[in-house]
């Protein structure tokens, strides 16, 4: 997936620093680039095998898990089917929470082909790789060169860790006992929240987030599992909607009042 002799251009503006440093400012050592996306790789991996736990203890066979982790590999997606059909919730239903859990990686994607410019043979295996981990780890990335490092090794690493902790914790469920007494089902979404609380910057995220909780936890004692999570997707419009009038009646004030300036001004 990498060209290493490949020299590519920064993705923005570079000016080589004074002193004549190998290194022009805005870039990034490779080693730097790998170093990080080891860390993130790694870590996010070895909760896979709270997910192997997870799903054999809620009734999935060893190959039905294996399979989740090597086909769908996608942390929050994986956990909310087990989650949701642990509790008893009907399978389409589940699906479907899953489904639209994973729907946010397909924009993740149309950020990450400008970004990273693939071939296009390589684009249909990279997609697999494009998770919240890897978009994380690339974004930051001053240089093209520097992203396609990153968006390989935290691919690369995460998907084999994720895939092997995954087989070991489905074997060593029945040795664990009862794994809800655990808690390890909250592992993989801990994680994807402390990647996403740095990227809530703006107050419409952050009252869509939050907007999104109080929604979850509002209908999950009175609605079937995996359905809180499908309305919860609910918050976006509704803080849009509701943001567009703040805006719309701070609008008109303000050109109510530079109307009533203006005339103010023709009447000396």
């Amino acid at each position: 997936m990498l060209d290493v002799a490949e020299q590519t251009a920064p993705l923005r503006a570079t000016a080589e620093p004074p002193g004549g440093s190998t290194l022009a400012a805005g870039t990034k050592p490779d080693s730097a680039v790998v170093r990080d996306a080891l860390g993130v790789g790694i870590a996010v991996g070895l909760s896979g095998f709270a997910f192997g736990v997870t799903s054999a203890g809620s009734g999935l066979s060893l190959l039905q898990t294996c399979a989740l982790s090597l086909l769908v590999f996608t942390g929050a997606s994986q956990f909310a089917l087990v989650g949701a059909l642990a509790a008893g919730g009907n399978p389409y239903t589940a699906a479907a929470g899953a489904f639209f859990l994973g729907v946010r990686n397909a924009f993740y994607g149309l950020r990450l082909s400008q970004l990273l410019a693939l071939p296009r043979a390589l684009r249909p295996l990279a997609a697999q790789w494009v998770i919240d981990e890897t978009t994380a780890v690339t974004l930051p990335q001053p240089t093209r060169r520097a992203a396609r490092i990153g968006f390989t090794v935290t691919g690369l690493t995460l998907y084999a860790l994720w895939n092997l902790t995954t087989l070991v914790g489905a074997l060593g469920a029945e040795a664990l006992g009862d794994t809800d007494a655990w808690g390890l089902d909250a592992a993989s979404p801990a994680v994807f929240l402390a990647l996403l609380a740095p990227m809530l910057k703006s107050t419409t995220e952050r009252v869509t987030a939050a907007l999104a909780v109080l929604l979850v936890l509002g209908l999950l004692p009175v609605l079937p599992a995996g359905v809180p999570v499908l309305l919860s997707a609910l918050a976006a419009p509704v803080v849009l909607f509701l943001m567009g009038r703040a805006k719309g009646h701070g609008g008109g004030g303000a050109e109510a009042e530079e109307a009533g300036v203006t005339r103010a001004e023709d009447g000396r």
